[in-house]
């Protein structure tokens, strides 16, 4: 029994010296980071396609059983919204061919306008992605969650492509004004929309922001604990990944879900031994 926990990046100036080294290599900072979590979503694949040598190095510092949830490249997603982008698809599916297993899923994020007139796009784009991959969707447009003949015609779709439904739960975010310059930023961002716990697949994936004080962060996620708790019991493999505003925490942040979850549920495997964030000394 697994429960996966990462974070929206690997590399971060406010862990280093906190969390991780002070001083890592390029080509050091993800191994260093999967000794705290076991998971981290690919963000930087939407702006940028990075070298096939880059994702060799993602490769060499991860063991298989890490989990990249990888974002399909911005072109495909929000400029084509999934049309005549088979190049540009083929192109990206190639430069991440070294990462193998560790692609938990590639993931699908759509723009807050592709709604459900959109979805016969998106359905025939699922169908004609290869099955060598799990996919997971990502919407934003309100009548999704609003509407109930959307919420079913989006499920119908995923449930038929194997497509996860990847909610991004900002509602602890909302429930009181920002206090700071980070959050203030995310309130003008982030997408407000109702919570959503329901998993169409085995392997349920989870966006979590919660707020720059780390005890609000933590109140917040409080009914995750249950849910995530349920599809481990059922056999599900959940992913959980941990925002705040300026992530400064989220690393211990993620880790600690991880642990909030294995104290109601002790046989959970627990996480990695940590890489300690400055060498030990002789004295």
């Amino acid at each position: 029994m697994r429960l996966h926990v990462g974070c929206a990046m690997w590399t971060h100036a406010r862990w280093q010296g906190r969390f991780l080294p002070q001083q890592l290599a390029q080509g050091e900072r993800l191994r260093a980071y999967a000794t705290w979590c076991n998971a981290v979503e690919g963000n930087t694949t939407f702006y940028a396609t990075p070298t096939k040598e880059t994702v060799e190095s993602w490769a060499r510092q991860t063991g298989p059983d890490f989990r990249l949830v990888v974002k399909l490249p911005k072109p495909i997603t929000h400029e084509r919204r999934l049309h005549g982008a088979d190049e540009e698809l083929r192109s990206f599916l190639d430069t991440m061919e070294p990462l193998g297993p560790r692609i938990h899923a590639l993931w699908i994020q759509l723009p807050g306008s592709f709604g459900p007139t959109d979805v016969g796009a998106l359905a025939h784009f699922l169908g004609r992605l290869p099955r060598t991959y799990g996919y997971a969707v990502e919407v934003r447009h309100r009548a999704f969650f609003d509407d109930p003949r959307s919420v079913r015609l989006l499920e119908r779709v995923l449930s038929e492509a194997a497509a996860e439904w990847v909610p991004f739960d900002t509602v602890a975010f909302f429930r009181s004004p920002p206090t700071s310059d980070a959050e203030r930023d995310a309130w003008t961002k982030k997408p407000r929309v109702p919570r959503r716990s329901s998993a169409l697949t085995g392997h349920p994936i989870v966006r979590y922001l919660g707020r720059d004080d780390p005890d609000r962060t933590i109140e917040g996620w409080r009914p995750w604990i249950g849910t995530v708790t349920e599809w481990l019991r059922e056999g599900r493999s959940p992913t959980v990944f941990i925002h705040t505003p300026d992530n400064a925490d989220a690393l211990m942040l993620a880790r600690r879900f991880h642990d909030d979850v294995r104290t109601v549920l002790p046989e959970l495997e627990p996480l990695p031994d940590l890489m300690p964030a400055e060498p030990p000394t002789l004295f």
